[in-house]
């Protein structure tokens, strides 16, 4: 007897072409409205957060591809050993079924800051110390030697020596010790799956099950079943910062993605990220056309038919040469800065009433 295969995506797969008629939205509060504009589902384009292109870049996509060669090569001779930590789950997946966002663990993140901060703070400190520097020997009839000392002791030891120590000591633990950093969150934040179209917040309360077994609790719902809104704040300086935030029509559940893309004074940054959650979502499109769904683009039914249907080079981001790659993202970033998100109308709105 024939068994038959299982459709590759779920009955519950989002596809922008057949959105179902739903309820009426809940009528949101004065709080959950301030500060939030509504953005319009539908007619996103072909934009993502230059950062998803950064991070990915051609060249590490070669240095994947040759690791992994070197990988099956050495695993064949019966030579291959595990890098430390390679089995190690740090929860999160990015790939043409999922995109599931984690932390890493406080302690990692400590050292990770630790270092940041501390050469961020050494090299913005560094010329304003030599200016200070500088303006003090040409006003000091001392011998430079002993001025220069005096003024480090003083004030340059809390300028560039604080950071300076952090610095050291951060990439010291990082590159040197990393069994005293290296160390999972609890679990993943939160996950959008293309395959089955559903958003999953993952809820570490539980109803005390969490603390009591360490079962995690997940809150799912299709994804056509939130809205996104264009968060916008003053910083302490007064400037608008903005962030995306999805939240479901009905019931409270809120996830804000200013810990995968960082606050921004530009509006459109965020209006690019919904514009890649709709089309990485939407089973009728392909996956986006990112660095990092190269090797994955052939293993997504609707991506492998686009590909094969227009001829698509398979190896169009792996074998991209330096001075090609900064003009896609020079273009990406124009294009970004041209967004024309307030000007569409809302598609959802053929399905839903909005009552606020």
């Amino acid at each position: 007897m024939t068994s038959v295969k299982p459709p590759y995506y779920a009955a519950t797969a989002y596809r922008s072409d057949n959105t179902p008629n739903q309820a009426d939205s809940v009528e949101r509060s004065w709080l959950k409205r301030f500060g939030k504009k509504r953005l319009p589902w539908g007619q996103a384009r072909e934009l993502a957060p230059d950062a998803f292109m950064r991070r990915r870049g051609p060249s590490s996509l070669r240095r994947r591809e040759q690791m992994r060669n070197e990988r099956e090569y050495k695993l064949e001779k019966g030579t291959y050993i595990p890098a430390p930590y390679e089995h190690v789950d740090f929860h999160d997946r990015h790939d043409h079924e999922r995109f599931r966002f984690s932390l890493w663990s406080a302690r990692s993140q400590f050292w990770v800051y630790l270092t940041s901060f501390g050469k961020g703070f050494f090299l913005v400190g560094i010329i304003p110390a030599l200016i200070t520097w500088v303006a003090r020997m040409n006003r000091s009839d001392r011998s430079w030697f002993y001025d220069t000392i005096d003024i480090f002791q003083s004030f340059f030891s809390w300028i560039l020596g604080v950071p300076l120590i952090c610095w050291f000591i951060g990439s010291l633990v990082i590159h040197k010790f990393p069994k005293l950093w290296v160390k999972p969150s609890r679990g993943p934040i939160w996950e959008l799956n293309r395959r089955t179209g559903l958003v999953t917040l993952f809820d570490y309360n539980n109803n005390g099950e969490y603390k009591k077994n360490g079962t995690i609790g997940e809150i799912t719902a299709p994804f056509y079943e939130f809205d996104a809104y264009l968060e916008s704040g003053p910083d302490r300086q007064g400037s608008m910062n903005h962030v995306l935030c999805i939240a479901h029509r009905y019931r409270d559940i809120v996830i804000n993605f200013s810990s995968l893309v960082n606050l921004d004074n530009r509006w459109q940054m965020p209006c690019a990220l919904w514009d890649f959650l709709q089309n990485y979502m939407d089973t009728s499109r392909p996956l986006p056309d990112l660095p990092r769904y190269e090797e994955f683009r052939h293993l997504d039914p609707t991506t492998a038919a686009h590909d094969l249907k227009t001829g698509r080079n398979p190896r169009f981001w792996i074998d991209m040469d330096d001075a090609t790659y900064k003009q896609q993202l020079n273009q990406l970033l124009e294009n970004i800065d041209n967004i024309d998100t307030f000007k569409r109308p809302n598609l959802m709105a053929r399905h839903v009433r909005y009552v606020d």
